[in-house]
């Protein structure tokens, strides 16, 4: 027996084994679970140019769709869902909201901000402030909350005051007046602020001015509330489950496959640790079909070790010597594998770049699978397969469920 490749074996189920127990409780717990799964809401908008003749393009229905999902980030809303559909909606899914009303409000507000003179006419736009600059500060000498909003061009809000010398200076933030004060001389400044009667009402304005103007007008169409207790039976009748599921896979791997369905069972539990490690690094959110596609993707893994196990058993019966059945059974199931991994892999493809929503999340979650499977359940398995062979560690065909009355003369 060679005690080098046996040991080498036995230290990496043992390594790998001692890593998925050490990492896998902090993995489930920082998973994002989608909204069919945490709850939340879902909201359908309907999109219209903020000014007539506005034309209301794909382009401005994008830069819409790419606003809200800032919003909600801005918002402390965890991995949103936002997606166009058609040429005027937008649809947006938030899981785990508590403050659904603050949230919807705030969403869909245009948030423009403008600088107007006495007559109306508008000096200073959302183009002239600094992005995500404007913030809750204090009157040095009345104490009053303020908001303080950075002016990219110092310059230009000086030519502005200037023509407004003698007269008054209005701020408002979607069409509702928030401050208005004389202007005695010019203001050679790159900061304006806002009067605020309160520190709730001052942050409230900050926090819609960072959210940045909305290029379109969205209207509320539909509205759908997930309850967190569904998405979380849900949950766990699909962990009981796949639990269940892979128990009796375990079972019957070692069963009908002996030594290698061990290897096998060591392999799959490899393939979901290294898929959620991969989940996690990618920040991605969890939901129902992304489960589908993990479970589907374990299938696949189950396949791609019985198409191999049982072209080895094959070549045992055909009579040849157990390290010449595993390098030619691995060599002829290799292709067969690989041709469906393929298959599966473009039909992923397609899916994402023809879906949108939850089929982009499955199609995604499937590809990983895949590439995973492959490094896990093909590549993984046989070296593990090689170093226990060549070990001399399986020396019977009895080891791979073959009975010595079913090996013929070679």
């Amino acid at each position: 027996m060679d005690w080098k490749r046996v040991s080498f074996f036995f230290l990496t189920v043992i390594v790998v084994l001692g890593c998925i127990g050490a990492t896998s409780p902090n993995l489930v717990d920082r998973i994002k679970l989608g909204l069919d799964l945490k709850g939340g809401f879902e909201i359908l908008y309907t999109a219209e140019p903020l000014t007539a003749g506005q034309p209301l393009t794909k382009v401005t229905l994008n830069q819409a769709a790419e606003s809200l999902a800032k919003r909600a980030d801005s918002l402390g809303v965890a991995e949103p869902e936002v997606s166009t559909e058609g040429s005027d909606r937008i649809r947006v899914r938030l899981a785990g909201v508590k403050n659904e009303e603050e949230v919807r409000s705030l969403m869909s507000k245009p948030a423009v901000l403008t600088f107007r003179g006495p007559d109306g006419t508008v000096y200073m736009n959302g183009t002239d402030f600094v992005e995500n600059a404007a913030k809750l500060s204090y009157d040095p000498n009345t104490k009053q909350p303020i908001v303080e909003i950075k002016l990219k061009s110092r310059e230009k809000f000086k030519e502005v005051t200037t023509k407004l010398t003698g007269s008054t200076l209005s701020i408002y933030l979607d069409e509702e007046l928030q401050s208005t004060a004389s202007v005695p001389y010019p203001i050679d400044s790159d900061a304006a602020i806002i009067n605020q009667s309160s520190v709730t009402e001052a942050t409230k304005v900050a926090k819609l001015i960072n959210l940045g103007a909305m290029p379109l007008k969205l209207t509320e169409k539909y509205i759908q509330r997930v309850d967190a207790t569904l998405g979380t039976a849900s949950l766990h009748e699909t962990a009981r489950a796949g639990l269940i599921a892979s128990i009796l896979i375990f079972l019957f791997m070692v069963f009908y496959y002996r030594a290698p369905g061990l290897v096998a069972a060591f392999t799959l539990i490899t393939y979901v640790w290294v898929l959620l490690a991969v989940f996690d690094w990618m920040n991605a959110t969890l939901t129902l079909p992304g489960i589908a596609a993990l479970v589907l993707g374990a299938g696949m893994a189950v396949d791609a070790n019985i198409i191999t196990y049982e072209r080895i058993r094959e070549e045992i019966r055909s009579g040849k010597s157990i390290l010449s059945s595993l390098k030619a059974g691995s060599k002829h199931s290799f292709r067969t594998i690989m041709d469906a991994n393929v298959t599966n892999l473009i039909s992923g493809i397609v899916l994402y770049y023809v879906g949108n929503g939850a089929i982009r999340g499955f199609a995604v979650i499937t590809m990983m699978s895949i590439i995973i499977s492959i490094l896990t359940n093909v590549i993984l398995s046989r070296w593990l397969l090689h170093l226990i062979i060549r070990g001399n560690l399986l020396k019977k065909p009895s080891y791979f469920g073959v009975k010595e009355a079913d090996i013929r003369g070679l």
